[in-house]
């Protein structure tokens, strides 16, 4: 192995904590989102340590949805109801009675429909074959 893949494992592997710990942080804040970070948690310990990875995977909670989108590019059903359930509330709450900017009530809009156009534009179940 040579130094560059020994170093850019190393990064794979801080930012697959980094991402950890902000999907965590997600849990208790809704407006940051938990399961995009757990994504490219397992991302990044795919590509430095097979060891947390598997870890991960194998989490009881959390190693079924990851490996629902690693395998078949599927979000569950019950998952894309909570998104929305969290997510329209808590951005309708800040659009409407914060007092912020209106490009910043746009721009939340705009991300917030854009995340939910992705999350339902996935399948809910794998494909059969």
């Amino acid at each position: 192995m040579n130094p560059l893949s020994a170093t850019k494992r190393s990064v794979y592997f801080v930012l697959g904590w980094i991402f950890l710990g902000l999907g965590f942080i997600g849990i208790f804040l809704p407006l940051l989102p938990t399961t995009p970070f757990l994504l490219l948690t397992a991302f990044c310990f795919s590509r430095s340590s097979e060891r947390w990875h598997k870890w991960l995977l194998a989490q009881p909670r959390l190693g079924p949805f990851i490996r629902d989108w690693q395998n078949h590019g599927v979000i569950r059903l019950r998952a894309k109801i909570m998104a929305t359930a969290l997510m329209v509330p808590l951005v309708s709450i800040s659009l409407f009675f914060a007092d912020v900017p209106n490009y910043a009530r746009i721009s939340a809009a705009v991300v917030c429909s854009c995340v939910l156009i992705f999350i339902w534009s996935r399948p809910s179940t794998p494909r059969s074959h």
